[in-house]
């Protein structure tokens, strides 16, 4: 699907972006990638990692700006959302600004998209949209409520609206993994607390099931992968044996464990092998129309302290050993 097409990627310098243009450029042809982001910096160390690609086209822009965006989407065939303020403390301290961002944001997107025509949008999302207990997670749990019924507002024309829904990515900015390797040189780790569980997947995995869910979409689902749970200890052992774990409590904003998928979702939500989807409840979408699916058990729920498929030790060496 993506071989000679036209990709607007917003948030295009971050983590996810720039691994996503990696394997997109390498492995499936496409005419043009265009990086959409506010940082000039950022886009010229990115033009120089990737030797000045020619497919690879840059805009300074912010996805408040609907006239840019508009500009910016002019005959592009897909479009991967992942701009979003993330980063739970400057979103709490920050209120405004985040909503601008990630909701306002978010409804520039699926207006822009509709008037251009664009074919297939996908948007990024995050285990903190399920029962969201900070603003992060608030404002993206409306984002994913706009991208489902951005559908409707499409109606008979072609674009096409989806979320992919998954936990933490290991090593990306503002991870846990590089604060831990910078403390260790200190001799202490900071653990919020020694139950905290995380549901994890790996800068690769996530760009894969991204473009994978792409080739799926009808418009409408949440793509949810099935990936394994980690404890915060284990991974602070790993990374640092020999420092002290000194425990601080949870912080405002935080959870204990996270949800990628609840009962009340279950109820409308389906499995494959390594995924789920959760299906929208709205008169647009079809029912059956994702052939070799299977419905969800009435009181399913995945949580990251319930999770059937743990990280062993040896798994989180190699995870490490690769960033």
């Amino acid at each position: 699907m993506l071989k000679d097409k036209v990709i607007l990627l917003t948030g295009g310098t971050g983590s996810f972006g720039k691994k996503f243009t990696e394997i997109v450029l390498r492995e499936y042809s496409p005419r043009a990638i265009r990086i959409y982001s506010r940082g000039e910096l950022l886009q010229m160390e990115m033009r120089q990692k990737f030797n000045n690609d020619e497919r690879l086209r840059f805009f300074i822009g912010d996805v408040r700006d609907r006239d840019r965006l508009h500009r910016a989407m002019t005959d592009a065939d897909i479009i991967v959302h992942a701009a979003a303020l993330k980063q739970v403390p400057t979103c709490e301290y920050n209120p405004i600004e985040a909503i601008r961002t990630n909701i306002d944001g978010a409804a520039n997107i699926i207006d822009a998209a509709i008037n251009n025509g664009i074919d297939h949008v996908m948007a990024i999302s995050t285990d903190k949209a399920v029962q969201p207990v900070n603003l992060y997670g608030a404002t993206k749990l409306v984002s994913e409520k706009l991208f489902v019924q951005g559908n409707a507002y499409a109606g008979k024309r072609r674009t096409r609206f989806s979320c992919v829904r998954y936990g933490n990515v290991v090593g990306s900015r503002g991870s846990v993994i590089p604060l831990f390797l910078e403390q260790r040189k200190k001799g202490v780790v900071t653990i919020t607390d020694e139950q905290m569980t995380r549901f994890w997947i790996t800068l690769d995995q996530g760009v894969r099931f991204v473009i994978n869910c792409i080739e799926r979409m009808q418009g409408g689902e949440i793509f949810v992968p099935r990936i394994p749970s980690m404890k915060v200890i284990d991974l602070a052992d790993v990374v640092a044996p020999d420092a002290e774990k000194k425990i601080i409590g949870i912080r405002p904003g935080e959870k204990l464990h996270e949800v990628l998928l609840t009962q009340e979702e279950a109820l409308h939500a389906c499995e494959f092998d390594d995924f789920f989807v959760i299906e929208p409840e709205f008169p647009f979408w079809k029912k059956g129309g994702l052939g070799g699916a299977r419905p969800l058990a009435p009181d399913f729920s995945y949580a990251s302290n319930t999770n059937t498929r743990w990280l062993a030790r040896d798994e989180i060496v190699r995870m490490i050993e690769e960033l």
